[in-house]
């Protein structure tokens, strides 16, 4: 399968699946279940359940435009991956929380549930692309298929899933996803940096193609001109990570928000699905 071609497929079940955020059609659920601590992040604490002070009575945010400068940057790299229009006009039938106040605690309890399985979601259609893992396929429908049934669970049902155990068999097959199509990178690097605390690395120009980063902490890492090709980018904290010049081109499991978080520039060199965030 040609690469436009994969990523043709790709898109189509994310649009199926509704796993591209359409804030319209949510009631801000974001600004409101999860709680923020002040850091570089935040410019505010906000508990769980309580809305942030910047949402209007429309449900939308009244600094949307200059987040950045206001000092909520987190807030433009986050993605719900559609959870929040799912939960707010499937799961509870287009009820929102403040004309419905009794169903509030519920509806933001639930909203984490829904987001980590879209995220899978995410995943796994990614995945189904992938001819490398191709071996694995009827595995990869089946569980994209089963998680797609507990999305459209009642919320008592889906609050009663455990989440994490889903979670732990889905990246079983991600895993053995990223081990097929890194085996067939040419000059990958075996070393593994899953997880690795790699904060402030001095990375620049580093050799890391078809290298196991997952859930690496890259914080403020200079990867100035690094060559990531076909690594595996599942879960890497890119925030303030320099990749100006770096090569990502074929890399797996990298998304959107990894890249809004990071800092690059015209040289950056990206996966065709992805685009170069606006602060870039």
């Amino acid at each position: 399968m040609s690469d436009k071609r994969e990523e043709q497929v790709a898109e189509s079940d994310r649009d199926r699946l509704g796993l591209r955020a359409d804030c319209g059609s949510c009631f801000a659920l974001c600004c409101v279940a999860p709680a923020f601590a002040a850091s570089s992040d935040f410019a505010i604490d906000k508990p769980a359940g309580k809305a942030c002070p910047n949402l209007r009575t429309d449900f939308r945010c009244g600094i949307h435009t200059r987040l950045r400068t206001s000092g909520f940057s987190g807030c433009t790299v986050y993605d719900c991956f559609g959870a929040g229009q799912k939960v707010a006009q499937v799961t509870f039938g287009g009820r929102d929380w403040r004309g419905e106040p009794r169903s509030a605690k519920q509806m933001f309890e639930v909203f984490p549930v829904m987001r980590n399985l879209h995220e899978l979601l995410w995943y796994l259609a990614e995945s189904l692309t992938l001819q490398a893992a191709k071996s694995v396929h009827r595995d990869l429908r089946a569980a994209l298929d089963e998680t797609e049934r507990l999305t459209g669970q009642s919320p008592q049902t889906l609050l009663e899933i455990d989440v994490a155990a889903h979670r732990q068999d889905v990246n079983a097959l991600l895993l053995r996803v990223s081990e097929l199509v890194r085996a067939g990178v040419p000059g990958r690097k075996k070393k593994d940096h899953r997880g690795a605390d790699l904060i402030g690395a001095k990375l620049g120009g580093a050799h890391l193609v078809g290298a196991n980063l997952r859930g690496a902490y890259l914080i403020g890492a200079d990867l100035r001109g690094a060559d990531l090709r076909g690594a595996d980018l599942i879960g890497v904290d890119f925030r303030d990570a320099d990749l100006r010049g770096a090569d990502l081109t074929g890399s797996i499991f990298l998304i959107q928000s990894q890249l809004d978080a990071a800092k690059g520039d015209s040289t950056t060199k990206l996966p065709a699905s992805l685009t170069p965030p606006a602060h870039w």
